[in-house]
């Protein structure tokens, strides 16, 4: 199983999916040794007919798997997959798509294939198999650990295999919670906009930098002198420009006039970019997760600009 595909330099196992495939292997190890797999069917899968009795099993079916091959092709799937999303989202929100995706599995289900119960982690990882393809399209993944292929093309021959294994009339495998999670998984992206975060960047890269007459305390470089002998003060100091006369002291703080303090600074466009920069950083070393409320604030504010534009 492990030469069907290989992953480019995927990232060590992260800890949303470490807790995620054991959770997965304890639940189905739980089911083999000690309460049977019935007992485990009856109190974790997904039974339109128990429904909404039963309402935890919305939650619970995506952990229970039938048989071995079925835990192995799921839980390797997350493996390959699911580190390099949760690294570039941040564990929270990598969490929160994968039970959104599974919740769209459940929801499929309970809609179009109401006379049977589902067990398995098929929905929220199908959702992870569109979310890479979406977020990698062109990356070079290999076949059989031989044959290069794009991962947009890696992906849509998984997922071809699964639906074409769930439609054969002996097999067990439910497609509609796949499709149910693929479309969940679409869903989320669009909304949560974690792949908007490229253009935001490319808008703010086209603000221009302050102009270099820009007002400062102390000059980049020194200016020339302007008009030394016009307006000399006592002490021979002469004119000079501000910036020089502020170079030449050893001033660090200054202190604003009492009436001045509680004036609004207005922001430049080059500090506004320089916060969207910040929290941009901030996104794609720790997660969208990490935010506080005021960085949501300043994205939402960003998004209102790009869409007026």
């Amino acid at each position: 199983m492990s030469e069907i595909y290989d992953a480019p330099e995927s990232p060590r196992i992260t800890r949303a999916v470490q807790w995620l495939l054991a959770l997965n292997i304890g639940v189905y190890f739980l089911q083999l040794t000690l309460f049977g797999s019935d007992a485990v069917y009856s109190a974790l899968a997904l039974d339109p007919a128990r429904f909404p009795t039963a309402w935890w099993t919305v939650g619970t079916y995506m952990f229970v798997h039938a048989w071995l091959a079925h835990l192995a092709f799921n839980m390797l799937t997350l493996w390959m997959f699911g580190p390099r999303l949760e690294q570039e989202w941040g564990t929270r929100s990598f969490v929160q798509f994968y039970l959104w995706c599974g919740l769209g599995g459940a929801i499929a289900h309970l809609v179009f294939a109401q006379h049977s119960a589902v067990i398995g982690a098929s929905g929220a990882i199908s959702g992870v198999l569109v979310a890479y393809a979406l977020r990698w399209p062109d990356e070079e993944v290999y076949l059989f650990g031989v044959i290069p292929m794009k991962s947009r093309w890696l992906v849509a021959a998984l997922l071809a295999m699964n639906i074409i294994f769930a439609l054969s009339p002996s097999s067990r495998i439910d497609w509609t919670a796949h499709v149910g999670g693929m479309a969940f998984g679409w869903i989320f992206l669009k909304l949560y906009s974690v792949g908007g975060i490229n253009r935001v960047r490319g808008w703010v890269s086209s603000i221009p930098d302050e102009s270099e007459d820009m007002p400062r305390a102390v000059p980049r470089n020194r200016a020339p002198m302007r008009d030394r002998g016009a307006g000399g003060g006592a002490g021979g100091g002469g004119g000079g420009s501000v910036d020089e006369v502020v170079a030449r002291s050893n001033a660090i703080v200054l202190r604003e006039s009492k009436s001045l303090q509680h004036v609004p600074k207005q922001e430049t466009p080059k500090e506004y970019a320089a916060r969207v920069n910040r929290v941009l950083d901030k996104i794609s070393q720790q997660g969208i997760g990490s935010l506080t409320r005021e960085e949501r604030r300043l994205l939402e504010d960003m998004s209102r600009k790009l869409r007026d534009q």
